[in-house]
């Protein structure tokens, strides 16, 4: 008859075949890193939209796009929209100052370098959502595996008894039952972090987008009014 122990859950674990073992070990790594990533997302996305509605409300309040500049320029930790503004107006600065560029070619060259800032501040969004949507989709297999491998285990032990009973049954399915809960135990989480993770991220490359094309605008009339003027 098994002990209270014995049925314990880190009974279970500890009397589980080498393979189960291997896998619940897996599965628990995979939820450690899981839940590190879960909150280093939550923070850097918490951070760039604070960061964001911060920037946009200095951007939108009438400041001089040059005293701005030079402001960022100040500032060595730049991201978010922050980043994506300082490219597209150095570049436009430079440009500007050589007399044999066009305003076409001015902007062409803002608009490629807010991009390719644009491109670089989404990689930092979705940075880690690949692996939070491998965990949730491979988990709950691989702890499946553990499951089924552990009740083939347990059913081969039973050609070593006479008398087959519910009690010589129950440890063995039970200790592999318990990788299948430990592979939901790291798919659940993981996928619901993602779900939100990945929407939020997308709400903020498309604010990271508009502000681009707004800016883009006032930059095409500003150069094209000093056109006119002169």
């Amino acid at each position: 008859m098994p002990n209270e122990h014995s049925l314990s859950i880190w009974g279970l674990i500890a009397n589980a075949s080498l393979l189960v073992q291997l896998v619940m070990a897996l599965l628990f790594l995979a939820s450690v890193i899981s839940w590190v990533m879960i909150v280093q997302r939550g923070m850097y996305q918490s951070s760039a939209r604070a960061k964001f509605l911060a920037f946009e409300k200095k951007f939108w309040s009438g400041i001089d796009l040059n005293q701005l500049y030079r402001q960022s320029n100040g500032n060595t930790a730049v991201d978010g929209i922050e980043s994506i503004f300082r490219a597209g107006f150095k570049e436009f600065m430079r440009l500007r100052s050589q007399s044999s560029a066009d305003s076409d070619a001015v902007m062409e060259g803002c608009q490629r370098a807010m991009r390719v800032a644009l491109a670089r501040e989404e990689e930092k969004l979705e940075a880690n959502l690949p692996f939070l949507a491998s965990v949730a989709s491979v988990s709950p297999y691989i702890g499946l595996f553990g499951t089924v491998w552990g009740i083939m285990n347990s059913f081969r032990g039973l050609a070593n008894v006479h008398q087959a009973t519910l009690a010589t049954v129950a440890p063995g399915i039970s200790e592999a039952l318990v990788a299948t809960a430990m592979g939901l135990f790291a798919a659940i989480p993981a996928v619901l972090a993602y779900n939100r993770f990945s929407a939020r991220a997308e709400a903020m490359e498309n604010h990271y987008q508009t502000f681009a094309e707004e800016f883009s605008a006032i930059l095409h009339r500003q150069i094209h009014s000093k056109q006119v003027s002169s």
